[in-house]
């Protein structure tokens, strides 16, 4: 019994191996099919991922190249790159400012650019120097320009030229403030030196006798005083121009009658006027700005004055004022004198400048005088300009803030 029992279950093996072995083929073919779509989909995925990274290196690398351009134009520095044959491969916003030229200088060479032999040159001697440190080039055209250059080759790591980088630096306003500087110690020497060679003359020539003469020592003590008191003036006014430059001023502001202040100048200067017999009248009408009293004073003293010395003998010097359509009023101080040419109109404003340094030297001021008035006015926030016309005198106007409400109900009655 057991034997058919082994018999039959072999014999059903045999039967049914056929069909598990196909079973198994196509489970195989189902395993297969299955792992291909996965391999596609993970290899889709993957591409996917891989362009995701190429875009999102592409938006890194052209945020970096756009932060990179706008950081290199805004330099204030020029700075311009060659490659090893001269020609130009970058140059930023600055340096275009600086030396204009075509729009597209890419490619070009500098003297195909620009016609710039002084650059080239300097380009050319960085094959023996490598590097050329604070040279100093003034720039062809009608307004005055200077630059400092700083350039240096790109090597490779093999030592041969790459190309070069050369950086512009800006020196026109540097060279204009030394000059202004050398300028005014200059003229500041030459007026301070004429009273103190006056005053060391005659205190000389009284100590080798001329004060056992009265009359003589009197008339030479009068020229040390007078000269002693032009240093004097000339050191204030250096001083007044100094604070007024610094921006140090502190202006006590208010409601001023102005032509209350024209009545005080025209007291002090009476004793001037009257030597050259000027009449001075004051045709302010009832005007009230707001200003610092003893600043408008200054300003007023020192055009008055003016007017008195460069005005005509036995002239007339007007001062008057009117209301502007701003919130301003305008004063003028004017002269019948032969007047300022039409060229040193905007330049009397300039500290030392002289239409005619003999003639003014011999009245006495100290150059410094319009300047000073320029400044305070400037400092109230108005301006100041000057009209002339040759043999019929020069005015001199000047605005002001005018007086608010409030302001004008402090005032005295």
């Amino acid at each position: 019994m057991g034997f058919f029992v082994r018999l039959s279950s072999e014999f059903l093996l045999v039967a049914m191996w056929p069909a598990l072995t196909i079973v198994a083929l196509l489970a195989l073919v189902v395993l297969h099919f299955w792992w291909q779509r996965r391999l596609r989909r993970v290899q889709q995925a993957s591409r996917e991922q891989i362009k995701s990274l190429r875009r999102s290196g592409d938006e890194a690398a052209l945020k970096i190249k756009a932060e990179q351009e706008a950081l290199f134009n805004s330099m204030i520095e020029g700075v311009l790159v060659l490659d090893e044959q001269g020609h130009i491969r970058l140059a930023n916003r600055a340096f275009s400012q600086l030396f204009g030229g075509p729009a597209d200088i890419h490619g070009k060479t500098l003297i195909e650019a620009f016609r710039s032999h002084e650059i080239s040159e300097l380009v050319k001697r960085l094959g023996g120097q490598g590097s050329v440190l604070d040279y100093e080039m003034k720039l062809p055209g009608l307004e005055e320009r200077w630059l400092q250059v700083n350039a240096t080759a790109i090597a490779r790591s093999g030592g041969k030229a790459q190309g070069t980088i050369v950086v512009f630096h800006d020196l026109t306003r540097l060279k204009r403030l030394e000059r202004t500087r050398e300028e005014f110690v200059a003229n500041v020497s030459h007026e301070l030196r004429t009273p103190l060679s006056m005053i060391k003359g005659y205190v000389e020539t009284l100590l080798d006798g001329a004060r056992q003469d009265p009359e003589v020592a009197e008339r030479f003590l009068r020229i040390v005083e007078r000269n002693a008191q032009r240093l004097d003036a000339l050191i204030q006014d250096l001083l007044a121009i100094s604070e007024l430059e610094s921006g140090r001023v502190k202006l006590s502001l208010s409601a001023v009658r102005v032509a209350d202040v024209v009545d005080r100048v025209f007291v002090d200067l009476k004793g001037r006027a009257n030597a050259k017999e000027v009449k001075l009248v004051n045709c302010v009408p009832e005007l009230l700005a707001t200003a610092d009293e003893g600043r408008l004073q200054q300003v007023l003293s020192n055009l008055v004055d003016n007017a008195i010395k460069y005005g005509s003998a036995q002239g007339t010097v007007a001062v008057g004022g009117r209301k502007t359509d701003s919130d301003k009023i305008e004063m003028f101080v004017q002269d019948d004198g032969p007047g300022i040419p039409v060229d040193s109109l905007e330049r009397v404003f300039e500290r030392f400048y002289r239409v005619d340094k003999a003639r003014s030297r011999d009245q006495g001021g100290t150059g410094l005088g319009l300047s000073i008035v320029k400044h305070i006015v400037q400092s109230h926030g108005g301006n100041v300009w000057a009209t002339s016309e040759t043999g019929k005198g020069t005015t001199f106007f000047f605005t002001l803030p005018k007086a608010q409400e409030a302001m004008q109900m402090s005032l005295p009655r």
